[in-house]
């Protein structure tokens, strides 16, 4: 804020001559008398009239004034809620390295790199713009002054411009000792500084209606505070910079997640902030050790490529569309729909490239940014998303890890610098380069021809054959922006099976083809470990992951409709040698695995231990009155087997009285035997169940269990089906789910839970 000419006069008087306090009311009078210049920015600052206290009676109950300090800033970010403005804290970690950044970078524009690095600030733009997903840059604010009016649920910042406007009328005030001072804004609104702890805001009236008669009834004056230490605001914990493990997320069917409708950013953002709680409660130790960091969430969204312009098909559906319960139709047709996508492989190859493509383009990108990085990485699949996950890794090909990245280091095609003719050159077929040339082809729309377009156009089956395999294994990201990566669409299995198939039929392989989709048949295959899939081309992945985690995950129900039976004990996937099934009693989607493993042996699942460390009441009192039910079932049927014995038996075989037993005793001593025999029949329950976790259940999981079942909370058991559609999208927020992930990630790191 631009000092009047007679306030810097009084403050450099204070500073340099230090009159006494009637020369500095006297140059306050003459301050507020003064009409100065005031711009479309700064407001207008006056005094309210000086109270009855004289100057020499605030002296000496003041004999020193507090001196001035600067305001602490603290740095915000915008985020549209569901119906208001919300400002959120950036961490104190975050807010430093901003401040620090604004405040050395000159004209010059600075990024920072904030929220595990998940986002890049533009400090002179006062931009934040997600690294690995696409989404709308939010504003970023040096906040110093906040507001709350009668509606707001919390205090909100101040424009920057606003806050000067504020500091440096507030620095006057403070210096002077002069308070009641009123900043009159161009936009009509004004600031009246009472006291340092008293401070309102009163906003214009603006259209008056003819009931009202005064104009407090219309406007409430907001309250101001100055600096965050002065407002209730829960400022987030940083997160450790030290990244122990990569997990990517792959969503079900739908673009919502959850009951919210709620993006897989979003519900991903929510599993990450529950694990870094859980790691901060239940390996605190190991965190002050230095021997825990954190594990990296990221999101991989492909529900945006298959719908939308992206195929067309939405726009099909449509007008094939009936215009009855349009809503729920629209519904069907955004979500069910996926599930029919899948099963057909005209668009099941399109999903699985964008998968494996996305998963490819956000590793490399993660470790650009964290080349240190030498961790493990897993991989996540909700609903469809796990099946999607199981067919990829099912064919995936084993290897050393080196040749992996080999692989994709050398045959990338990068769609910003490799040319048509690069690429016919890397083929060894760069004669043929102007005849493509003179249909004008480059290698986008190369991938959209097929075979018979460049048979018309005199090329040779070989060459052809070569040119069409290459362009579509190495076709490129959806939107071609720098620095993504293609990915690298390797052969499938499913063009390698044992060739169970129907005399004389020809499979016609799916292509991968964004835009443009060719038909052809469904094979599924039985593969010498006994996996059915469609006979597509499955991407390879640019690494092998350690462990998958399925999510109310149908694999079960779509392997045996596929027609499998049975899992082969022996079966594992090539390059992923840990599985485990995760899902809530309640989920209507979520199948098991173990029973197609062994369906000889009557297992249950494992139960998912609670993250506070013990069984959930309600389930043990339910298990308590079943051993109570169990116990009292025992004991009548115990009674009743020796009453009707009693009365079988002949009249004159009664016991003679001298041998120490009367029949009643004896009856009760047989009943009593029956019920320790029954309850130490439950006592061995706890015992029954730790040998079932050591079953040896295949190969999937390494021998280990494979099923593992949720707790339901008590007011889940009241109706089941009422909370059956939550229950198959509570794994984001779930505690007990993000423990367990925690757990198999830090076991394999010889880290164990406080």
């Amino acid at each position: 804020m631009s000092l009047s000419p007679v306030d810097q006069g009084r403050l450099s008087q204070t500073a340099s001559s230090g009159k006494d306090e009637d020369q500095l009311n006297s140059s306050g009078q003459a301050a507020t008398a003064e009409n100065t210049h005031v711009d479309q920015v700064l407001p207008v600052v006056d005094k309210a009239s000086p109270g009855s206290t004289s100057s020499f009676e605030m002296l000496d109950m003041e004999p020193v004034r507090p001196p001035y300090q600067k305001v602490q800033p603290h740095w915000f970010f915008y985020k549209r809620g569901d119906d208001n403005v919300l400002w959120l804290p950036f961490s104190r970690e975050d807010s430093d390295k901003l401040e620090n950044a604004d405040n050395a970078r000159g004209n010059e524009e600075v990024v920072v790199a904030v929220e595990g690095e998940r986002y890049d600030v533009h400090v002179k733009e006062r931009k934040c713009y997600p690294v690995y997903w696409e989404q709308a840059a939010t504003e970023v604010r040096r906040c110093t002054w906040f507001f709350k009016g009668d509606k707001d649920l919390r205090f909100l910042p101040y424009s920057e411009d606003f806050s000067n406007s504020l500091e440096d009328a507030y620095m006057i005030a403070v210096t002077l000792d002069e308070w009641k001072r009123k900043l009159d804004f161009p936009t009509g609104e004004t600031v009246i500084l009472h006291n340092p702890k008293l401070i309102m805001h009163y906003q214009p009236l603006g259209f008056q209606e003819d009931w009202v008669s005064s104009p407090s009834e219309n406007t409430r004056p907001r309250t101001v505070k100055r600096g965050i230490n002065n407002i209730p605001v829960e400022i987030p914990d940083g997160e450790p910079e030290k990244v122990d493990h990569l997990v990517f997320m792959v969503h079900g069917i739908g673009p919502a997640c959850d009951l919210r409708f709620r993006s897989i950013i979003q519900c991903v953002n929510d599993f990450r902030s529950v694990s870094l709680s859980l790691l901060a409660s239940h390996y605190k130790n190991a965190q002050s050790e230095g021997k825990v960091g954190k594990v990296e969430f990221l999101p991989v969204n492909w529900h945006s490529a298959l719908h939308g312009d992206a195929t067309g098909v939405d726009e099909d559906i449509h007008r094939i569309t009936l215009p009855s319960i349009s809503r729920l139709r629209h519904f069907t047709n955004d979500t069910l729909l996926d599930l029919f996508f899948y099963n057909s492989p005209t668009y099941c190859q399109t999903i699985v490239d964008t998968v494996a493509s996305e998963i490819n383009r956000l590793h490399t990108l993660f470790k650009k940014r964290h080349p240190k990085f030498k961790g493990e990485i897993s991989v996540v699949g909700h609903s469809l998303g796990s099946l999607i996950l199981f067919d990829m890794l099912t064919n995936q090909r084993s290897g050393s890890e080196s040749a992996r990245e080999e692989v994709l280091s050398d045959d990338l095609c990068d769609p910003e610098h490799d040319t048509l003719e690069q690429t016919l050159t890397r083929l060894g077929l760069q004669q043929y380069s102007p005849t493509l040339k003179a249909e004008n082809l480059d290698l986008e729309s190369l991938a959209l021809c097929q075979e018979n377009d460049l048979k018309d156009l005199g090329i040779p089956l070989g060459p052809r054959k070569k040119i069409l395999k290459y362009v579509r294994r190495k076709c490129f990201s959806e939107d071609n922006k720098a620095g993504r990566l293609a990915s690298v669409l390797q052969g499938s299995l499913g063009s390698e099976g044992n060739g169970n198939r129907s005399p004389g039929s020809a499979v016609k392989k799916g292509q991968f083809l964004r835009t443009q989709s060719i038909t052809g048949a469904v094979d599924y295959e039985y593969f010498n470990m006994g996996i059915g899939q469609v006979s597509i081309d499955y991407p390879q992945l640019a690494f092998q992951p350690q462990t998958f985690f399925a999510f109310g995950s149908p694999i079960g129900m779509f392997l045996t409709v596929r027609g499998l039976k049975r899992i082969d004990l022996n079966y594992s996937f090539p390059t992923c040698k840990s599985f485990y099934n995760i899902y809530h009693p309640f989920d209507p989607v979520a199948y098991r695995i173990e029973p197609m493993i062994i369906p000889e042996v009557d297992l249950e699942p494992m139960l998912i231990p609670h993250h506070k460390g013990r069984k959930r009441m309600h389930l043990e009192l339910k298990d308590s009155f079943t051993r109570m039910s169990i116990d009292l079932k025992n004991n009548v049927l115990g009674s009743l087997r020796t009453a009707w014995q009693s009365l079988s038996r002949p009249v004159a075989a009664l016991p003679p009285v001298d041998e120490g037993k009367t029949t009643t005793e004896g009856t009760l001593q047989e009943t009593q035997g029956e019920s320790e025999e029954a309850e130490s029949s439950v006592s061995t329950e706890q015992p029954q169940q730790a040998e079932q976790a050591q079953t040896k259940v295949g190969m999937l999981n390494g021998g280990r269990r494979i099923d593992f079942v949720l707790q339901e909370k008590p007011i889940e058991s009241f109706n089941e089906y009422l909370f059956a559609i939550q229950s198959h999208l509570c794994y984001w927020e779930s505690e007990d789910t993000a423990l367990l992930l925690l757990k198999e990630i830090y076991d394999k790191l010889d880290v164990t839970l406080d």
